[in-house]
């Protein structure tokens, strides 16, 4: 894998992996105090996805699997993020109580939304439902736009596959004689690790906080960050870790404004899912050993 990730980049795949990695880096402080920089943001961000394309290549290195296989990986990987963001979520609200506090105070002011409940009314008012319908419009565009954003959140593993890319390709160049003894499983953790670190900070770069909400901000994400690399190096499909990413941010925001456990429902839904995809894959297994078998012998005579 890592000999098809670290192949010569072009010099405008290099200038791409460069804007959507330290560009995303600078743009994203940037939009801690500017309504354009956000903007930019989401323009880079929804680029990458074309990036994402040339850079799968290098990633699957030409494997391919069936659309069973892919559902049963993405429900294990699925299930996998969310078992290990629990463990996360549990170490963070008893290591960094500040930060655990704080997020939760952030979601609540974040998800509080406008009573509809109208008062009672007197015979001789009339009834006025523009107010509520243009209410209902502001709530929809408002849960709409941050769907938006966590769809736009998944294409982040695009950011870590070229910050990858970058690192490998650095340590191939400054480390040449290790990189030859075939040492390449260490650089990959290390530029895992480093990826991962960053992912932490840059949940920090656009907001001004106390110190210990940084530092638990950081180690939160940070491991976040690793879960997501670690579903990426073990698929090998970084549409799939988009997708993982994706739908994960989404369930987080509709369980903020409508149901609070539709994360551990959905993820739990996943399990008879699993089986019965693997009851079915050996059921195909099964059909074809005895065709295999009777080509073999066909051949043999």
């Amino acid at each position: 894998m890592t000999t098809n990730l670290t192949r010569p980049v072009s010099k405008g795949l290099l200038s791409a992996l460069l804007i959507i990695t330290i560009g995303v880096e600078i743009i994203l402080y940037l939009s801690g105090y500017s309504l354009l920089a956000g903007t930019i943001y989401d323009a880079i961000m929804v680029s990458s996805f074309f990036i994402g394309l040339k850079l799968q290549h290098r990633l699957s290195n030409g494997i391919q699997k069936t659309k069973i296989q892919l559902i049963r990986q993405f429900t294990v990987a699925f299930m996998f993020f969310i078992l290990g963001s629990t463990v996360i979520n549990i170490f963070s609200s008893y290591a960094f109580q500040d930060f655990s506090d704080d997020y939760e105070q952030y979601v609540e002011e974040y998800t509080e939304v406008v009573s509809f409940e109208e008062p009672a009314l007197e015979p001789s008012q009339h009834i006025e439902s523009i107010g509520n319908l243009w209410d209902v419009a502001g709530e929809i565009d408002r849960i709409g736009y941050d769907i938006f954003t966590d769809i736009l959140a998944g294409l982040e593993e695009v950011w870590r596959l070229a910050y990858i890319i970058l690192i490998l390709l650095f340590f191939k160049k400054v480390f040449p004689k290790r990189w030859e003894k075939g040492r390449h499983d260490i650089f990959v953790m290390l530029a895992l690790f480093v990826t991962s670190v960053l992912f932490g900070i840059d949940h920090t770069l656009n907001s001004v906080q106390s110190w210990q909400y940084e530092i638990g901000a950081i180690v939160t994400f940070a491991n976040m960050g690793l879960l997501f690399g670690l579903i990426l190096l073990w698929t090998r499909n970084l549409w799939l870790t988009v997708l993982v990413h994706a739908v994960y941010d989404i369930l987080a925001t509709l369980s903020w404004y409508y149901f609070e456990f539709i994360v551990e429902v959905i993820a739990l839904f996943l399990i008879p899912v699993y089986l019965v995809l693997i009851a079915i894959e050996r059921k195909q297994q099964i059909k074809k050993v005895p065709i295999e078998h009777v080509v073999s012998e066909e051949i043999a005579n």
